[in-house]
């Protein structure tokens, strides 16, 4: 297949105005890290962005960082490092349920897939300042800015996270760098069900001790905290107040692999199986999975307060997920790791209610009207 793999915005837009001309339909790729999530697109060429790389500034005492869209993630991230600074919504690594290594910016962004600390730091499309890309009319075009307030109108950046690359082809983006909490630990408090878990993380959400994961897995409740040490020691007790069950103490190594294993879906990783990945109201998600586990086997893992579920089912089941997730209060169901003809055959995003799906549809005709970037993949 034609690649077109340009290395400046200028050969970005002669790339995508060639599109046009010749009316290819393109696939946009970094490092391909989650191609093989969403349907498989109906392509002509590929828009290899990997060749646009490079933090282009990074002030650590502006907590600000801009870098071009395929700058791999792993190269800011040792640059963040330098400065104890990171990305506080904790990007999903697809490594372990989709075997890449590693992630561009500018996917990382597309995709908006938020880790455990969503709950406290908020989205992926809370951190995105700006950016600068080209539409599918071939114009370069940017939005936002490279301050923390400096955002007027309505804000594109938003947009473009969760667009899964169907609005346009980013060159450049900025994004705020936090600082690294100093240390963490993890409380897992191991004897309760489900519904008891649940009930034990509300709790902790709701009380003073600024809880910055809570999830169900392995058959314990996790709790993590984070901060200075005397901090963190004083809000564990505050935690352990909440529950009667018996409570293990995961010091900081232990607690951050706990954790990225529930970010990255890794309890999954060497299963078969079809994994979705499911939002919905934190106190639905037990439920769900008990409806669930009434008509099917089913392994779930509970994040955000279990107003996210991992599931493992051994077929996609998409309509009943979803006639459940509806009973419950509705949602969001993604499909994120299934074989080509399972995506091909299976809605992989959640369904739009007619008003939205309009909605959606003129967005995407404003910036890409005749629908060259990744078509199919959202359908």
């Amino acid at each position: 297949m034609l690649t077109f793999r340009p290395e400046t915005e200028a050969q970005l837009v002669e790339a995508v105005q060639a599109a046009i001309a010749e009316r290819r339909r393109l696939e946009i790729l970094g490092l391909g890290s989650k191609r093989a999530i969403g349907r498989p697109v109906q392509a002509d060429a590929v828009l290899d962005l990997s060749g646009l790389k490079g933090i282009l500034a990074y002030d650590p005492a502006e907590l600000v960082l801009t870098a071009r869209a395929g700058t791999p993630l792993s190269e800011i991230e040792a640059a963040m490092g330098e400065a104890r600074q990171h990305f506080a919504f904790e990007p999903f690594r697809p490594a372990a349920l989709l075997g890449s290594a590693d992630q561009t910016l500018g996917g990382l962004v597309a995709a908006g897939l938020a880790g455990p600390r969503r709950i406290q730091a908020g989205s992926v499309r809370d951190h995105v300042l700006g950016f600068s890309g080209v539409s599918g009319r071939g114009e370069a075009f940017k939005a936002g800015g490279k301050v923390v307030k400096n955002v007027t109108g309505f804000d594109l950046s938003k947009l473009m996270a969760g667009s899964w690359g169907t609005l346009a082809a980013l060159s450049e983006i900025t994004l705020k760098a936090l600082p690294r909490p100093e240390t963490e630990q993890t409380l897992a408090v191991s004897g309760l069900s489900e519904a008891e878990g649940g009930a034990f993380l509300a709790a902790a959400m709701g009380s003073a001790a600024d809880v910055t994961g809570a999830a169900m897995a392995g058959g314990q409740a996790l709790v993590r905290l984070e901060g200075i040490a005397p901090s963190v020691a004083y809000r564990a007790g505050l935690i352990r107040a909440l529950t009667g069950g018996e409570v293990t103490v995961h010091d900081a190594a232990a607690s951050a692999a706990t954790w990225a294993a529930i970010r990255d879906g890794a309890a999954f990783a060497d299963r078969p199986g079809v994994v979705w990945r499911v939002s919905c109201a934190p106190s639905a998600g037990p439920g769900l999975v008990a409806a669930l586990r009434g008509e099917m086997p089913v392994e779930a893992v509970y994040d955000w307060q279990a107003g996210l579920v991992w599931l493992r089912l051994d077929a996609p089941h998409a309509e009943l997920l979803r006639t459940h997730l509806a009973r419950a209060g509705g949602g969001h169901a993604t499909l994120i790791r299934a074989d080509a003809p399972t995506r091909r055959a299976t809605p992989c995003f959640q369904p739009q209610d007619p008003a939205l799906a309009a909605l959606t549809q003129r967005v995407r005709a404003a910036f890409d009207p005749l629908g060259l970037f990744n078509p199919g993949r959202m359908d």
